[in-house]
């Protein structure tokens, strides 16, 4: 089986994985991994998702006693790509692939003692080819070289049962992306190269030859290049072609195509400014909007890279990504979360001045809260008198 071919070389394309439609004509742009990013929708899709992702902090924990503890990580959750190639970089790389072909491939050329990659060099998709039978992949083969799984880091989403490879999302999106790809063509045509007559000249007394029709035009652009007058008989039409149909067609034709794309890549229309029209999205803060997409959109896909990351530690150990980073909050909406997070002896106000890369309150700080606001402790609460005991006054 192979999904990824060389550009240089013959191999399937996303338009050979997807059946063609009934009745396609032959002017149907070639879609592949490398063309689909001519769309601008599947540029920003993939973008977005790879810097969410790929700007996230990668966490190593363990549990103690119940706790989640961090622990230190080892280098390849650190430069995983070597000392050029830190995790962002690898994280953001690795997700756009995984995002537009649903496979991210990367030959592992280091380990550490305890068997575990300790370095992972990431290959251009378009170099790989898998063989295997059922849902194994016995071999894979990348830029000519066989190499055996376990000497490849394989990720992948988009999995179908029995199947040892994630779907790819330009493959099936072929259709939408072909025919945005196409509008462009043909309007490059259009407007550039001369698909179409700018005017129509027209003898509506009797029928011309074509030596006739070369004179007249040769006699009227003579005329017109200068904006000079050119003089004819009532036999004679002239009429300019309208392109403002044509063009409302195409522009219809390319918000369809990157509302659609937007759905094949799970990646909020508003957010690459693909909103449908008629539709308004309405949200309380910044915050709201970023969990929407985290939980809606991103979620899964964080889920499933916790779990391959995780591989390469031993266990107990696992990774987290800090979602935190993407929840950034306004200024108010952070205070007032953490105010209540003190208040409710969740959070200490150490850690939360730490959270703002502050350093804990010194002992001159607290005496300018004193003066500005009186004693940071509460006054001692005052004894109660003692009772009278009956019958009268001790």
């Amino acid at each position: 089986m192979s999904l990824f071919h060389r550009r240089s070389a013959p191999g399937p394309s996303a338009e050979q994985l997807v059946p063609p439609r009934p009745g396609a004509g032959r002017g149907t742009a070639r879609v592949t991994n490398e063309t689909a990013l001519r769309h601008s929708a599947v540029w920003a899709c993939l973008r977005l998702r790879a810097n969410m992702i790929g700007s996230m902090p990668v966490d190593l924990y363990r549990k103690v006693d119940g706790i989640q503890v961090e622990v230190t990580k080892p280098p390849v959750l650190v430069t995983p790509g070597g000392e050029k190639v830190d995790m962002q970089e690898w994280l953001y790389s690795s997700q756009f692939d995984l995002d537009r072909a649903g496979n991210a491939f990367g030959l592992i050329t280091a380990r550490d003692g305890l068997g575990f990659p300790a370095r992972i060099d990431l290959v251009p998709l378009g170099e790989v080819s898998v063989k295997g039978s059922g849902g194994e992949i016995a071999t894979y083969r990348i830029g000519g070289t066989e190499y055996d799984p376990a000497e490849v880091w394989h990720e992948r989403q988009y999995t179908v049962a029995g199947f040892p490879l994630g779907l790819s999302p330009v493959a099936y999106a072929a259709w939408s992306i072909a025919e945005y790809l196409s509008i462009q063509d043909f309007a490059l045509d259009w407007f550039g190269t001369g698909g179409m007559p700018a005017a129509m000249l027209k003898n509506t007394a009797k029928a011309i030859s074509p030596q006739q029709a070369a004179e007249v035009k040769s006699r009227f652009k003579a005329a017109t290049a200068n904006r000079d007058l050119f003089v004819a008989g009532a036999d004679w039409e002239y009429r300019m072609i309208q392109a403002e149909q044509a063009g409302s067609a195409w522009v219809e034709a390319k918000q369809f195509g990157i509302a659609d794309v937007a759905r094949f890549f799970d990646c909020p229309g508003d957010l690459i400014d693909a909103a449908v029209g008629g539709t308004s999205l309405t949200y309380a803060n910044i915050s709201q909007r970023n969990l929407q997409f985290l939980i809606m959109n991103l979620g899964p896909a964080v889920v499933r890279r916790e779990a391959a990351l995780s591989r390469l530690s031993s266990r107990p150990r696992f990774v987290k990504l800090n979602t935190d980073s993407l929840l950034r909050m306004d200024p108010a909406t952070r205070s007032q979360t953490m105010r209540t997070q003190v208040e409710a002896r969740i959070l200490a106000p150490s850690e939360a001045r730490a959270l703002l890369d502050r350093q804990p309150f010194t002992e001159a700080q607290y005496a300018e809260f004193d003066r500005l606001f009186g004693s940071r402790n509460p006054p001692p609460a005052q004894a109660p008198a003692p009772a009278a005991p009956p019958g009268g006054t001790p």
